[in-house]
């Protein structure tokens, strides 16, 4: 496993780290199994988040005494000073620590970015456990472009790491997030399979790291055989055909899909808005009619069932015309 610096927090994370989100999925023994199997091939850095369910109590039960072995991250969405201060409480006690070595603020949305520093903010909780010992340093997530402009040009001073979404056909950040490493902020790339819609994992994670633009990368790893396909991964520089096939994927792809974060849900009227379409994707794109389409029917609510009341839509961190789109899985599936 190779290994680096993370700007200039001090910490040295593998380059392919552990994403935490699809454990949430599974039970506690596969959590254990999973972070066994991380240790055992050398990731050595943990990404979770309040908002991840039970992730991170299955990750701290999973690395119980294990501790040292670990850099462990984590964030939080809340918006306010004290509601920061329980959180890393919780955090801390979930995790079965007493420090977390990079806390981050989750999620931020432009119109956000003034409360979050504010007095009142959760920045200062933040700032007041780093000087008590319980987090070793302090982060930002973003997913829009506009604003992780914002936090780069004003606010650089107040955080170590930045967290956003980087892959083959997302790389609109690339010239801040350069930027930014070149200042010693560590950068650390999120949905590196577009969601699932990208499925070259080796290639994907290749593509990162030789981009001399993210430090790390997190995919999610829900199972062994996850975890064992992204250690696995060589780094060499790209071929002349691979870079071909990337921008063969970008074309086809585009940019106006879902990464499956499911911050949309819930729909107002059940509608399992990622997963609709996660089935239209495997049916246009992979051929997989005989798979796709009865894992659809089986849904409770379906895209013909929008009342188009537009609440996902302004919850969605990439601004996706969610309405429109489930009109075109209902064309595809007929209801």
């Amino acid at each position: 496993m190779k290994y680096i610096e993370l700007g200039k927090t001090g910490l040295k994370p593998s380059v392919i780290s552990f994403g935490g989100i699809p454990i949430q999925r599974g039970s506690q023994e596969t959590a254990k199994a999973v972070l066994d199997k991380c240790m055992e091939l050398g990731i050595n850095y943990i990404d979770t988040a309040r908002g991840y369910s039970v992730s991170e109590e299955y990750i701290g039960n999973a690395i119980e005494g294990n501790r040292d072995k670990w850099i462990l991250a984590t964030k939080s969405m809340v918006r306010d000073y004290e509601s920061m201060k329980n959180d890393i409480e919780t955090s801390l006690k979930n995790l079965k620590t007493d420090y977390i070595d990079l806390y981050q603020i989750h999620n931020i949305k432009t119109e956000e970015i003034e409360q979050i520093f504010s007095e009142n903010g959760p920045y200062r909780a933040l700032v007041e456990a780093k000087e008590a010992g319980k987090i070793g340093h302090i982060g930002v997530t973003v997913h829009a472009e506009s604003t992780l402009k914002i936090l780069f040009e004003e606010y650089s001073d107040k955080y170590e790491t930045i967290m956003f979404p980087y892959n083959m056909v997302e790389t609109q950040g690339t010239e801040l997030l350069r930027k930014a490493r070149a200042m010693g902020i560590g950068t650390i790339a999120m949905k590196p399979f577009a969601g699932g819609n990208l499925t070259n994992h080796a290639l994907c994670l290749r593509f990162i790291a030789e981009s001399e633009t993210m430090d790390i990368a997190i995919p999610g790893m829900g199972d062994v055989a996850e975890a064992e396909e992204d250690a696995s991964v060589e780094f060499s520089p790209l071929t002349a055909e691979e870079l071909a096939e990337v921008e063969e994927t970008r074309e086809k792809l585009g940019t106006q899909f879902c990464r499956r974060c499911g911050y949309c849900a819930p729909c107002t009227v059940g509608i399992p808005i990622n997963h609709c379409f996660t089935m239209k994707n495997y049916m246009v794109n992979y051929g997989l009619a005989d798979w796709a389409i009865p894992k659809y029917e089986a849904f409770a609510a379906h895209a013909g069932d929008c009342i188009e009341c537009g609440v996902c839509e302004t919850r969605c961190p990439y601004n996706l015309p969610i309405r429109q789109m489930l009109k075109e899985v209902k064309d595809v599936f007929g209801k």
